[in-house]
């Protein structure tokens, strides 16, 4: 019975923990998020920042293929090679020998020789040097562009999450405008079988009613698409359901245009890579100016040799030797190459200095145009608020007005036409601020 009983419980166990996690692995995607989620989430899956983290890893590499130019190179070689006939000599000879040519063979038929080299450069006009530095700030420049598509992509993120809550609203307001025209159809249909309405009236409320569920249509669609999109940047299923957190909401911001464009032009990645780029263009300049100078370098051999393949040596070659070389080579004339391959570079330094006050013309104007978008949304939400209560008011009074016949089929329209245009435009109005804020954070090189 004990064993029994153990048994049970084990069995127990396991059917909670099948419960809990789930052989579709259900329980581990998360489908609830809040802003701050989904700009984290995103960091850590999206395929495009991932590929540009990989840019960092690729950019160490190239810095450690170019620091390999700074040590010595070793390498290898071994050849085999056949004469039609060996080698001879041939001298004069006169005295005891008489006079008369004597030949001898200096070589064997069959010729094998194994060379081990070492070769280190000492002067390369400091084209090594330039093409290290060149590599190095290549890693400065990768990190600097994964930051900027970390600013890109929260700003995507943001804009989708948005689009999410703007869509339901968008949703929301075409159902109530559906559900407030259904009733007015069926108290058109019961006016018109007492005869107190026209069928004209019965009519336009049933078309008005029919464009409304196309309106419904449209809005679901739309709340679909815009979950597609949020899945996409956060590397889900693109059908996966998704739930957010509203944060549609008013919030004034204190708008300081010096301030916030002095943050921008200190925080912003683009003028930090634009001063990387400054340093590449002088290191650009130095090794086109390499070339003006010698190369100078140092080798030591060792070399064995012989008529077998073992190279132990034969009756001509000695079984191993070394030999030391210093050598410099220099390229002294090609006709201005040089000199305007480093002009070549100057101008490209001029060009991107001339870039940066352009971008920071343009991150001026970035942070003022989301400064003014943020202000004209301000200004909208309460004038788009109250209309709303407005427009809700001049409904009820037009059913009401309706049901007493003292109003028409037409004026009841025109009042659910205002009010699903005002929701619309309030609705509206919290988006852009919420989205100009965004942008406005985006323009500042602020990434939370």
């Amino acid at each position: 019975m004990k064993r029994f009983g153990a048994l049970e419980r084990v069995l127990a166990i396991f059917f909670v923990l099948s419960l809990f996690f789930g052989s579709d692995g259900s329980c581990e995607e998360q489908n609830s998020f809040t802003l701050r989620d989904s700009v984290v989430l995103s960091l850590t899956r999206n395929w495009n920042l991932k590929a540009y983290k990989e840019k960092i890893s690729q950019a160490e590499f190239v810095r450690r293929q170019a620091g390999a130019g700074f040590l010595p190179k070793l390498s290898m070689s071994y050849g085999y090679t056949r004469f039609g006939d060996p080698m001879t000599q041939r001298i004069q000879t006169g005295g005891l020998l008489g006079n008369g040519t004597m030949e001898f063979q200096v070589s064997n038929q069959d010729n094998y020789q194994w060379k081990g080299r070492v070769s280190q450069p000492i002067f390369t006009g400091f084209a090594i040097l330039s093409s290290y530095e060149l590599a190095r700030l290549g890693i400065n420049q990768a990190d600097l562009e994964f930051e900027l598509a970390k600013l890109d992509l929260v700003l995507s993120v943001k804009e989708a999450y948005f689009g999410i809550l703007q869509a339901d609203k968008g949703l929301d307001v075409a159902e109530k405008a559906v559900d407030s025209l259904e009733a007015h159809v069926k108290t058109a249909e019961n006016f018109y079988r007492v005869g107190m309405i026209p069928v004209n009236d019965l009519l336009k409320a049933e078309v008005e009613l029919g464009n409304a569920n196309h309106d419904l249509v449209k809005a679901r669609n739309a709340a679909t698409l815009s979950r597609s999109v949020f899945n996409t940047l956060l590397a889900r299923a693109v059908d996966a359901p998704v739930e957010v957190a509203d944060v549609l909401d008013y919030r004034p911001e204190k708008a300081d245009f010096q301030s916030f464009l002095k943050e921008a032009i200190e925080r912003r990645p683009e003028i930090a890579l634009m001063g990387v780029n400054m340093k590449q263009a002088d290191q650009r300049v130095r090794l086109a100016r390499s070339k003006i100078f010698p190369e100078v370098a140092i080798s030591w051999e060792y070399i064995k040799e012989g008529d077998a393949p073992d190279v132990d040596g034969s009756l001509y070659h000695e079984a191993n030797r070394w030999e030391v070389m210093l050598g410099a080579t220099w390229t002294f004339w090609e006709w201005g190459k040089t000199h305007y391959e480093v002009k070549e570079n100057e101008s490209i330094k001029s060009q991107i200095q001339e870039t940066l006050k352009a971008m920071k013309d343009q991150i001026g104007l970035q942070v003022r145009q989301s400064l003014l978008e943020l202000d004209e949304a301000e200004k909208n939400i309460p004038i788009s608020r109250k209309a709303v209560e407005q427009a809700e008011e001049n409904l009820r009074v037009s059913q009401e007005r309706y049901k007493a016949k003292v109003a028409t089929t037409t004026e009841v329209l025109d009042a659910q036409t205002l009010l699903t245009q005002a929701r619309t435009n309030y609705y509206g109005a919290l988006y852009e601020h919420n989205l100009a804020r965004a942008r406005l954070e985006r323009a500042m090189g602020r990434s939370e």
